[in-house]
């Protein structure tokens, strides 16, 4: 009988401005992701998407604001990465706190840049038209 593979669920905030989406570099990594990551305990998808955009960003979202884009996952070794998306407005100010080394706005073209399962929302994202297909192209 196959092992089951282990899930690594998490949560996205997807913030695109100009056609280009929000990227985070944890510290310590070299790859972007999208800002957000995993629950703790009994968390909801929003509760869990609050309390790590202000860890990661210094930004609060507003919790009314929250829509739910999309879910995806994508295999990794030993894992499935699942991971739900949700768009959402802030107040604050954009800045990388202690866990985060920098953070980008990514396009298309950055695609080869993030995880797996990221690039399934970036697919998503350039076929809605919502992603700018290279950096010098508005969407």
């Amino acid at each position: 009988m196959p092992t089951e593979q282990r899930l690594i669920d998490t949560v996205a905030w997807v913030r695109i401005e100009n056609g280009r989406i929000l990227c985070a570099r944890p510290k310590g990594k070299d790859v972007f992701y999208i800002p957000g990551g995993k629950r703790e305990g009994a968390e909801t998808d929003r509760q869990t998407l609050l309390r790590e955009i202000e860890e990661e960003l210094t930004v609060a979202l507003l919790p009314e604001s929250v829509v739910h884009v999309g879910t995806y996952e994508a295999e990794i070794p030993d894992a499935i990465v699942r991971m739900a998306c949700y768009t959402a407005d802030y107040t604050g100010t954009l800045a990388v706190s202690s866990e985060i080394e920098e953070t980008a706005w990514f396009t298309y073209a950055d695609r080869p840049h993030v995880p797996p399962v990221d690039q399934l929302l970036f697919d998503d994202l350039l076929a809605d038209g919502l992603l700018a297909a290279h950096p010098d192209s508005t969407n």
